[in-house]
């Protein structure tokens, strides 16, 4: 279905709105269609007609030719890139003009002839500016310039244009006039991750090429800060607080100045006394460890990232924490509010003791870690045996500050208040721990603030992890996974992850200690659910868990391969020896470690494999490797909506609806959907009108049928055992973890309990969200308007503002991109 709407001369319509340019901008809605068949420039301007007046500023104008094309993305998808490229025409002359001194806006033509000169000028600009780093202008400029491809910004659809455009593109901080174009960005980056490489142009040239391309993406700090005076380019920053009152304030202001440029936190809180501990200095009783989290969640809010978007952390504590019960209310929009956080998210750090305790209905024993301090430490069988002498201890009256509970009665109110306020988050401490290749050098003691990253923290270490992802959309074609292109791609990917470590800024001594001695970084993946949709392969099907297990095995192959290659080239990292890696133990081969302290019962995995594992266990254990860890699979909230595909590993939550974020509200069509209906001879008005009404959803759709229903399942049609067990397959492969939303469309507490039990059985290491509510709808209304016209997809009020729904973490939700 394409739209259409009767030609009229620019005489006509001039008469209708005096003073508009219509030539011009006829010229300009003409060459933003180019190419898609699908659209017509004579519907975005009939469209536009009606939103402009006399006297129309030349601002207000741009913006509304922008607005009549995004109007008609519900009815064809390809209005999405006809709407980039009218703000596109924008950009440019917005930063050429400002470049040339003296208002100038060229087409599309002009611009590619001329994308060279620009570029050079962009570079002297911004070193003037300070705004990029000097060594910039050190690069040969002619080379690169010759390398940019200008066509590569009509690659763009406009979410992923426009969150370019609001929080990417570097802008003259005085007169607040951007002059980064697309590709002058993409560049930029490259030569920021290209700087210290001896062949830099060369480097630049290969890194840009995988980022314009969109077949990988960095994550978020590092495309804000990559070449800039600040390259502050890590993604995710782990620590623990010690128990007093010196570690505790030194946290806070660690907390600051790591979220100060664009880090998102996890803290691991664990240490602190519990509520009615013996404080031996004053001989007073401890208030416990959520006065200090209120604290830790308004020093997150203070810091808010330059503006540009929202600071963000997660607080970890064991699930034998005496204070645990009051950690649970965290985020209740009721009670006593110095002792709410609602700012900040929480997560539980789950042994899996007290699981067997909760399958075997037992008792569980709460403690203060002052008085059992190397519970902290300990994981798996020893953790088991060290926490029973300890309860025995206490019944003995060897421990002063003790509580036994029900462990089903705990287990319970932790899932009901995930449910209700959409956290604490379930995360896994055994399993973090006896599958992390750095055993011999500390513990890890919580995840990250999206639960993707499982590093050791320590009081004199703080983890850093950089992050980037495979677009695996881009490497899937009607015939399968293209396997040497994702070859080719992680290889480069790895390259420029482990050049953010030596080039990164940091803003705490622990940080830079920690990330030069272990080097971890962090690949992931996104765009699933449209690699699925290419395939034809449902979400909810053994196929797509198939597919999951052997396209993470072909990632983490090539990503384990380039860091031991990276090792030949630069060195092994310093505490390579006594790692897992350097004993030939793979991500896939310390399953068994968990196995053998789980027990057979207690784990259900698959260990297949298909690759020559062998020869790179071996190649491994005698070169080494450049990076104590090198995968996880973080969000994507920000980059997947750049690169235009679905979020990380997750199912589409919609097939027709509103996404908002800090950019504005956008409608968002799945295209992979209607060119199927096309191809079928159902893509018309009334479908669109249906879809709106079904919210994206076809299940109630006559018309659609039954294959296609099933290949474009929603997120809450899908069951959520799918879900965990496409994560399980790839938990195999990965060295960290990955961040999991699970949903349920009508959760009960039975089915929550068998969900995160099956987590469990299944090896996973952390979950992220429990989604179990619509984040945004369609407007339901299919009503035409007086001109005819079907009512626009608008957003509207989420249904019953209780506690329990008002509080769960919404899909759209803006904070949700704080790791990438």
């Amino acid at each position: 279905m394409s739209v259409q709407a009767a030609p009229e001369t620019a005489s006509a319509r001039s008469r209708r709105a005096a003073g508009v340019p219509w030539e011009r901008v006829e010229k300009v809605v003409r060459e933003a269609v180019a190419g898609l068949p699908d659209t017509s420039a004579d519907a975005v301007l009939a469209e536009l007609e009606r939103n402009v007046y006399d006297g129309i500023s030349a601002a207000d104008l741009a913006l509304a030719q922008v607005m009549a094309a995004r109007t008609l993305v519900e009815r064809e998808p390809d209005y999405s890139f006809v709407a980039a490229r009218l703000l596109l025409h924008s950009l440019r002359g917005e930063a050429v003009g400002y470049l040339a001194g003296a208002p100038r806006n060229p087409d599309y033509p002009e611009m590619a002839a001329a994308y060279g000169d620009y570029f050079r000028d962009y570079v002297r600009r911004g070193v003037e500016l300070q705004l990029l780093a000097e060594d910039l202008a050190g690069f040969d400029l002619d080379i690169l310039a010759a390398a940019l491809r200008p066509e590569r910004d009509l690659d763009l659809g406009l979410l992923g244009l426009q969150t370019l455009y609001d929080r990417y593109l570097l802008r003259d901080p005085h007169a607040g006039t951007r002059f980064e174009l697309p590709q002058a960005f993409f560049m930029r980056v490259a030569m920021g991750l290209a700087v210290a490489e001896p062949d830099r142009e060369a480097r630049a040239v290969e890194f840009y090429e995988l980022l314009s391309s969109l077949r990988f993406m960095t994550s978020t700090p590092t495309l804000f800060n990559a070449g800039t005076r600040r390259p502050q380019l890590s993604s995710c920053f782990l620590t623990t607080v010690s128990d007093n009152l010196a570690s505790i304030f030194s946290g806070y202001r660690n907390n600051a100045l790591l979220a100060k440029y664009s880090g998102g936190l996890g803290n691991d809180w664990t240490p602190v006394r519990g509520l009615g501990a013996h404080i031996r200095g004053t001989g007073g009783k401890s208030q416990g460890v959520v006065p200090f989290l209120k604290i830790a969640n308004d020093t997150t809010v203070a810091v808010n990232q330059g503006g540009k978007r929202k600071g963000a952390a997660c607080a970890y504590l064991e699930t034998w924490h005496i204070d645990v019960e009051e950690f649970l209310d965290l985020r209740k929009n009721t009670g006593d509010d110095r002792r709410r956080t609602h700012d900040m998210n929480t997560a539980n750090w789950v042994p899996d003791e007290f699981l067997r305790r909760v399958e075997a209905d037992e008792e569980w024993t709460l403690f203060s870690p002052d008085e059992v301090p190397d519970l902290h430490d300990l994981y798996g069988t020893a953790f088991a045996e060290r926490y029973r002498a300890y309860e025995k201890a206490a019944d003995a009256g060897e421990i002063r500050v003790f509580r036994r509970v029900a462990a089903k009665q705990l287990w319970r109110r932790m899932l009901t208040m995930l449910f209700e306020t959409g956290h604490p988050w379930i995360t896994f401490k055994d399993p973090c721990n006896l599958r992390s290749p750095q055993q011999h050098a500390g513990v890890v003691h919580s995840s990250n603030l999206c639960t993707e990253i499982t590093l050791n923290t320590s009081s004199d270490e703080i983890a850093v992890c950089n992050l980037g992802s495979v677009n695996l959309a881009r490497h899937v074609g009607e015939d399968g996974l293209d396997v040497e292109l994702l070859r080719r791609t992680v290889t480069t990917a790895v390259r420029m992850l482990d050049n953010v470590i030596d080039i990164n800024f940091y803003t705490v001594p622990e940080a830079e200690r920690s990330n030069l001695r272990h080097r971890p970084v962090g690949l992931g993946l996104m765009g699933f659910a449209d690699a699925l949709f290419t395939l034809g392969i449902p979400q909810a099907s053994e196929e797509a868990v198939e597919f999951a297990d052997r396209s993470m095995e072909v990632l983490s192959y090539h990503a384990i391969s380039a860091s031991a290659d990276l090792a030949a080239e630069r060195g092994a990292y310093s505490s390579f020896d006594g790692s897992l890696w350097s004993r030939g133990i793979l991500p896939i081969d310390s399953m068994r470690l968990l196995a053998e302290a789980r027990g057979e019962d207690e784990l259900d995995v698959d260990t297949s494999a298909t690759l020559d594992w062998e020869s790179l266990r071996e190649r491994v254990r005698t070169v080494g490797m450049r990076n104590s860890n090198v995968l996880a699979i973080a969000p994507t909230a920000t980059i997947s909506n750049i690169c235009g595909v679905g979020q990380s590993i997750e199912p589409l939550f919609s097939n027709l609806f509103v996404k908002s974020n800090m950019s504005g509200e956008f409608t968002v069509v799945n295209p992979h959907l209607v060119r199927a209906l096309k191809q079928r001879g159902l893509w018309d008005d009334d479908m669109v009108a249906e879809l709106k009404r079904h919210d994206g959803v076809l299940t109630s759709i006559d018309r659609v049928p039954d294959d296609l229903k099933a290949l474009y399942a929603t997120a809450f049609e899908i069951d959520s055992r799918w879900l965990v067990d496409a994560a399980s397959r790839r938990q195999k492969w990965i060295d960290q973890a990955q961040s999991l939303n699970l949903y349920l469309a009508e959760p009960s507490g039975k089915a929550l309990d068998a969900l995160y039990r099956h987590a469990w059985r299944r090896g996973l290491k952390t979950t992220y969200y429990l989604r179990s509510r619509a984040a945004t709808q369609v407007e339901k209304s299919t009503l035409r308007g007086t001109d005819g016209r079907l009512n626009a997809v608008t957003p509207t009020v989420p249904v019953a503002a209780t506690e329990t729904t008002a509080a769960a973490c919404r899909i759209d939700d803006p904070d949700c991109e704080a790791c990438q």
